[in-house]
């Protein structure tokens, strides 16, 4: 499913020196534009900015990355942004996550693979993206007892960094493109309970 059928606004077109790099910089790493860019190009002041807020969270290294990774993909379920969980997905597993893990991140409440800690940092990154947040005070201490301070304050800041992205795709009807169908990626688990409903089921 393609941005160009599903989204609210036509792509326009990618122009200039910042556009031709964004351009070579996508292929590299997507072998090809997605076609979401062209959306955002509407208007390239705040593309521009949101790629280097994206690009500064790359630099944070209190956070260990499976768990940056998950706690992404989590948000980003919670949401309901297929685009970024189709796009994290592809980018965790050309960076040597574990394939069988991350593709269960949507269902990570009855998945099995998920150690304690990672349950709880999803947990976390699920609970951070409600409206309103609904972040307990005993988790987010058992978490600051899991990570540290430092790694504690990363978690929340990637979270909310996903939840301005996610928000800004589904709200303008940008979709997944596929990119782990593309290179033979199994298909992500469904999210197949509310936190209400899991709970109530346990």
């Amino acid at each position: 499913m393609s941005s160009s059928s599903t989204s609210r606004l036509p792509a326009a077109e990618v122009t200039g020196v910042y556009g031709a790099i964004i351009k070579v910089f996508a292929k590299k790493m997507m072998g090809r534009v997605p076609e979401s860019v062209g959306v955002l190009w509407n208007n390239p002041a705040v593309m521009k900015d949101a790629m280097g807020i994206g690009r500064k969270t790359e630099g944070w290294k209190e956070l260990d990355s499976d768990f940056a990774s998950y706690a992404g993909m989590a948000a980003a379920a919670t949401v309901g942004c297929s685009f970024c969980l189709d796009f994290n997905y592809f980018i965790g597993h050309n960076n040597g996550l574990d394939a069988t893990k991350i593709r269960q991140v949507p269902r990570w409440r009855e998945a099995t693979v998920f150690s304690p800690v990672e349950r709880r940092v999803m947990e976390y990154a699920e609970a951070a993206s409600q409206t309103p947040p609904a972040v307990t005070d005993e988790l987010s201490d058992a978490l600051l007892a899991d990570l540290g301070a430092p790694a504690l304050v990363e978690l929340a800041a990637r979270v909310a960094f996903m939840n301005m992205s996610a928000r800004m795709n589904v709200a303008l009807g940008i979709r997944s493109e596929e990119f782990a169908d593309a290179c033979g990626l199994p298909p992500l688990a469904q999210r197949s309970a509310t936190p209400d409903a899991a709970q109530s089921a346990a």
